[in-house]
């Protein structure tokens, strides 16, 4: 699982997972180890379809709690098993999920063991449905969805591509991230709903001939862990990137640009548009004169005395986003910036919250082991427009990025 995904969300949580019958079941596999390593608990329930195609001890095998394959027990402890998902798990997840389960949803009916398991349950459900392209164009499959989501209940869509009848439509059961994210979302305080979160991310790279660039190390990992804190609170989030960030659900809007002149010119079109700004990327502050279409060649370098071919490249200042957005910032929009440093990182921070007018500056040094660049982990100082400030060592950065939205929440 992408380490962007690594929330503690799931800790302690109990979670039912319902699988009909489809080829696709077998992605169910690994998406409940993906729970069971965020230490989650794991019940299961199988239609007599999901039956045909896998046995029930490949769940418990692998770690359920419990495998619920029928309606009735002639043991008395266990009369009640068509209710007693409702009443313990925090979250039902129907993957995948059949046209013939979205009807009876829809409608419901309460005929089987997962139908009357998902009707006892009072929260919303996470349903993921696969079928045939054509089952899932149906007008009476869209009219079912569409109600089920009116009921507020989470529709993970099928994927599209090549199925196992061989024909090619969206029906494919959701990869295992968008399911896992699904789920994290249903856990999550909607505590961001109803607002916008505009976010750049990773590198940008400034071409010099042919094949080079100027550009640096970062990965983007920070801004994809804080896009998805935002999304899973509820937010609208529009992510602006350079060309390298790791993954993101698609519910997210992204956008992937290469230059600092395109991100400016792309964050200027958003900037009246957002209520939180996060800007993370690692942006080049200065881009070199371009050599041309053509690759250099080495011997088109100039001979000194100190070396037989020294090479001299002229750069020039690339706008600043982060600036320009906090000159007009309105009231009512928060901006959040970031600084890495290689030293004075107090200092630093407390000197670009004030001079780009940020609400929030978060720094962290990029010489420190475990933290920064490629590093899973981070340790910052930050500092609001208030004077709050806070240091914080060695944690993951989907814990960092969990804590950085609570600060803006209680601004």
């Amino acid at each position: 699982m992408h380490p962007q995904l690594n929330f503690d969300i799931l800790k302690g949580k109990q979670i039912h997972l319902a699988v009909c019958g489809s080829v696709s079941l077998y992605k169910t596999l690994d998406l409940m180890r993906s729970w069971l390593k965020q230490e989650a608990e794991v019940s299961v329930a199988l239609s007599s379809s999901a039956q045909e195609f896998i046995r029930p001890l490949f769940f418990s095998a692998l770690g359920a709690n419990k495998v619920y394959t029928q309606m009735f027990s002639q043991n008395s402890e266990e009369f009640m098993l068509h209710l007693e998902p409702g009443q313990r798990a925090d979250a039902f997840v129907i993957a995948p999920a059949s046209a013939n389960i979205l009807a009876k949803l829809a409608h419901g009916l309460a005929d089987d063991l997962i139908s009357t398991q998902a009707l006892a349950f009072e929260r919303p459900l996470v349903i993921a449905p696969a079928m045939n392209f054509r089952m899932w164009q149906n007008l009476a499959t869209q009219a079912n969805v569409k109600i089920l989501k009116e009921r507020g209940h989470i529709i993970v869509p099928p994927a599209s591509g090549k199925m196992a009848c061989n024909e090619v439509g969206q029906g494919r059961l959701a990869e295992i991230e968008e399911l896992h994210c699904a789920v994290l979302k249903n856990l999550s305080p909607q505590d961001l709903a109803g607002k916008t979160v505009l976010l750049t991310a990773g590198a940008t790279q400034e071409p010099w001939d042919a094949v080079r660039y100027w550009t640096n190390p970062s990965s983007g990992l920070m801004g994809a862990c804080l896009a998805l804190a935002a999304y899973l609170r509820g937010a609208k989030v529009h992510v602006v990137s350079g060309p390298q960030i790791p993954w993101l659900p698609n519910a997210i809007q992204h956008s992937k640009v290469k230059t600092a002149k395109e991100m400016y010119e792309l964050v200027l079109d958003q900037a009246d548009a957002f209520d939180i700004g996060i800007f993370t990327a690692a942006v080049a502050d200065f881009s070199p004169l371009p050599f041309g279409g053509e690759k250099f060649k080495k011997d088109k370098a100039v001979s000194t005395p100190e070396n037989s071919s020294a090479l001299t490249i002229e750069f020039k200042a690339n706008p600043d986003i982060l600036a320009t957005i906090g000159k007009q910032k309105k009231n009512g929009q928060l901006l959040v910036g970031f600084a890495a440093e290689s030293s004075n990182l107090e200092f630093a921070v407390k000197s670009k919250l004030e001079r780009k007018n940020c609400d929030l500056l978060v720094g962290n040094l990029i010489n420190q082991e475990n933290s920064g660049f490629k590093s899973e982990n981070n340790s910052v100082f930050m500092q609001d427009r208030f004077g709050k400030s806070e240091s914080l060592n060695n944690l993951p950065k989907t814990e960092l990025a969990w804590r950085i939205l609570n600060w803006l929440v209680a601004l």
